[in-house]
């Protein structure tokens, strides 16, 4: 086994960083091409990934199934059957041309930690499950969050009819699959049953490697506002209208997103705006553009900020409409709201990640991830392992083997320490 650094300078045995990365490449190999990663909801290799998983958390001494969405569940129960639990997990399908850490990292080191506890035969006064979620980043039907909106008691049954690029609804890819479209509701878990849910994943971004620091405790899921907006002015030869007399819509366009990336920069404090689409009619390289549209994503880490600076944002991009004579359509096509991650529990994570040497650093997450839709039956916690170059959704995303041993012994270190809400207020 590989010597670790640790962060009071001595070294350590990677006692679980070994088993996650090796387990970290073994899923990264299950895709729907070998030329680039693409693990789909309810494909082939979905479920060849499943059954995979389903195998390790036996093998961790848990009792495991694929519940009615295909959520991969494993239970392993405390000094007594039947506990409320301590619920951890992270989701195991992937965007296209994906990294292999996204997602997965959670899961497996979830169940590395309670294979080591298996090991040494230690029994907590609460059960602990995993949960590996069939679909979070909704590439398929194009709904994110579907396995653990099923477990909260939210999904939403008309994205059933949703139907992928090549027709196929979500119904019938989930007989497909061998899963009963009917019995969708029978994953549901109840506020009853869980004492909180933990999810471990990577940063997804820089600020931890900027830092120099391995681990990072997650204030909140910042919320997101997406906007669709539509600028119509007056198409005309590129060779006869004068510059003062144009209606010029993408011009128009171009002023509005250096208008929002300045003021997001300007405001600062974890507000994020983003123009990810855009589109310019009737794409002639001698007419000038009549018609502009674009996206907008503006994300903070609390919800007045956010409709603040949407409110900001909007009046902003009316008020250059209005002077360049453009015709204006904005609509909100997204909003979800910010999920705080609950102070007692941040605090006995706070407590772990101290507890194995390391500073404690709050960062929030810009980006969404499954307690967003936990949080509707469970407190939700994060921890934040750090990634190469802040880089994921891309082949190159990577953590190093001390940086996934670090999270491991963390996320043990909370688990084998974790107070209940009421036990943590004693």
């Amino acid at each position: 086994m590989n010597e670790i650094q640790t962060a009071s300078g001595g070294t350590a045995r990677s006692r679980l960083g070994d088993e996650i990365v090796s387990r970290i490449n073994q899923l990264g190999m299950i895709s729907e091409t070998p030329e680039h990663l693409a693990r789909i909801f309810l494909s082939p290799e979905h479920r060849t990934a499943a059954d995979l998983i389903l195998s390790w958390m036996r093998d961790a001494g848990m009792e495991a199934h694929l519940d009615a969405i295909g959520n991969v569940c494993g239970r392993y129960e405390g000094d007594r059957p039947g506990l409320p639990c301590l619920m951890l997990g992270s989701h195991y399908d992937t965007v296209r041309d994906a990294g292999k850490w996204d997602g997965p990292l959670g899961v497996i080191t979830a169940i590395a930690c309670v294979g080591d506890l298996n090991r040494r035969g230690v029994r907590l006064p609460f059960a602990i499950e995993v949960v590996g979620f069939a679909d979070e980043e909704g590439v398929r039907f194009a709904s994110t969050l579907l396995g653990s909106r099923a477990v909260a008691g939210t999904f939403d049954a008309s994205v059933l009819d949703a139907r992928d690029r090549d027709g196929v609804s979500m119904r019938d890819a989930m007989v497909q699959f061998g899963l009963d479209p009917g019995q969708i509701s029978a994953a549901a878990r109840t506020r009853r049953e869980l004492h909180a849910y933990v999810e471990l994943h990577i940063e997804q971004g820089p600020v931890l490697e900027a830092q120099d620091i391995p681990v990072g405790v997650v204030t909140a899921i910042a919320g997101a506002t997406r906007l669709a907006a539509s600028l119509s002015g007056m198409a005309g030869h590129a060779g006869t209208v004068p510059m003062a007399l144009r209606r010029d819509a993408l011009a128009g366009a171009a002023e509005c997103i250096v208008a929002v990336e300045q003021f997001c920069k300007a405001e600062g404090a974890g507000l994020v705006g983003t123009v990810g689409v855009i589109t310019a009619l009737p794409g002639a390289t001698n007419v000038i553009p009549g018609r502009a549209s674009f996206t907008l994503d503006i994300r903070a880490p609390t919800d007045p900020h956010r409709t603040r600076a949407v409110a900001e944002i909007m009046r902003q991009i009316e008020a250059i409409a209005k002077h360049r004579e453009l015709s204006l359509q904005i609509d909100v096509t997204h909003e979800n709201r910010t999920v705080p991650c609950a102070p007692w529990l941040k605090a006995q994570v706070a407590e772990a990640v101290a507890a194995e040497g390391y500073g404690v650093f709050e960062l929030p997450s810009g980006a969404g991830h499954d307690g967003m839709a936990m949080i509707d039956i469970a407190d939700v916690a994060m921890l934040f392992v750090r990634c190469r170059g802040g880089i994921s959704h891309n082949p190159a995303e990577h953590v190093e083997l001390a940086d996934a041993d670090g999270g491991a012994r963390v996320l043990l270190r909370l688990i084998e320490n974790f107070r209940p809400l009421e036990a943590a207020r004693t």
